[in-house]
């Protein structure tokens, strides 16, 4: 077998009285069987390890969804302390030098929700801190006090942009969602394309083709019950595209 390897970032998570790095299953068992590749995961520990050390050892990059949140003032603003949090900080910058190094040796980046709004505030984007409370948007996320399975049961519809990849890789023009956020996509970055957008005006999708390499994310969980979705399957059949370098556009 010769198949190409995707690096997952891990999160900094607390577990008992130990740090730990941690990836979910459902992200790196989805990315095995539906692009067809290895994975390797790849710490959050920047502290001791450069972008520069992993890139050449990976095909391409998936930022993965977390309960952490990118660090306001990595996008120009303040938090509201633990309102906004639980925060990864040594993600964020892991996740800034990966990105920016990718780039530079075209190597694809995917991004599955916070991978979404972080790829966003690494290209100059802003996220808001809203979309599980506001009345002026759809409600993002399960009521309180929702199980698991409820919590990824949650959805509404989004518009796939014209032409896109995401509109041409799933063969329609709308397409239900499941949805598990409270913060999203304020300032779309400028050299990102939205390709999925809900009826609130909230982007959920985005691709780009920077120095000939595709980056795509979706602020939605194709990894959960992907088994069952033949579209969550096709998202990550795109992925296993672009480590081929089959994938000659992403906008």
């Amino acid at each position: 077998m010769n198949r190409p390897v995707l690096g997952v970032i891990c999160c900094t998570r607390n577990l008992g009285e130990d740090s730990a790095q941690v990836v979910m299953n459902r992200y790196v068992t989805a990315a095995i069987r539906y692009a067809d590749s290895a994975a390797l995961l790849v710490p959050s520990l920047p502290a001791l390890m450069d972008a520069s050390e992993v890139v050449p050892r990976i095909d391409g990059l998936l930022l993965t969804g977390s309960p952490s949140n990118v660090e306001p003032p990595r996008y120009g603003e303040q938090g509201d302390g633990e309102a906004d949090g639980p925060f990864d900080p040594a993600r964020d910058e892991m996740t800034a030098a990966l990105v920016e190094r990718c780039i530079a040796m075209r190597k694809p980046v995917f991004g599955i929700c916070r991978g979404l709004q972080e790829l966003n505030v690494i290209f100059g984007g802003t996220l808001r801190r809203d979309t599980g409370s506001s009345d002026a948007l759809l409600p993002h996320h399960a009521a309180d006090g929702a199980d698991w399975d409820s919590m990824f049961a949650h959805g509404h519809d989004v518009a796939l942009t014209p032409g896109g990849v995401l509109q041409q890789t799933f063969g329609r023009e709308r397409m239900r969602v499941n949805s598990v956020h409270y913060q999203g996509i304020s300032r779309l970055a400028p050299d990102l394309r939205a390709e999925a957008v809900a009826e609130d005006g909230v982007i959920e999708g985005f691709s780009a083709m920077m120095n000939d390499t595709p980056v795509v994310a979706v602020q939605w969980h194709p990894e959960w019950d992907v088994d069952s979705v033949p579209e969550s399957q096709m998202y990550f059949r795109l992925l296993g595209r672009a480590l081929r370098h089959e994938l000659t556009e992403a906008s």
